[in-house]
């Protein structure tokens, strides 16, 4: 059985940093994609960012690019996005998922973790 649990929410002061984490059980990462989401109260999930597990390479959407960053640990088969400088806006529940294509599509995902809350205080 497929799990994506993801772990390093909280609350964070504007301007402040967390990193989160994703650790896959039931499926080593090879050739995935895995991506973020954030989901705020009465929105639907927004593709934050995401890598290509085989390559390394990562996709990162405007709104973060130049605060956020994603990257893997080989090891622990985990996937972490670095967030830094922090706003009121990037508040909501992250999803770690994974699927075949590195896409900014939650369908195009097949397997997907219960979430972990940032808040952020101004």
């Amino acid at each position: 059985q497929v799990q994506l649990v993801e772990s390093g929410g909280g609350l964070v002061q504007v301007g402040g940093s967390l990193r989160l984490s994703c650790a896959a059980s039931g499926l080593t990462f090879s050739d995935d994609a895995v991506g973020w989401f954030r989901q705020a109260p009465g929105k639907a999930r927004f593709f934050v960012a995401g890598l290509r597990w085989s390559s390394g390479n990562t996709r990162i959407m405007d709104s973060v690019s130049g605060r956020f960053a994603v990257f893997r640990e080989r090891a622990k088969n985990t996937v972490h996005p670095q967030m830094n400088s922090l706003k009121p806006e990037d508040a909501g529940v992250y999803f770690c998922t994974s699927g075949p294509r590195l896409t900014t599509l939650p369908e195009d995902y097949d397997y997907w973790g219960q979430g972990t809350q940032v808040a952020v205080s101004s």
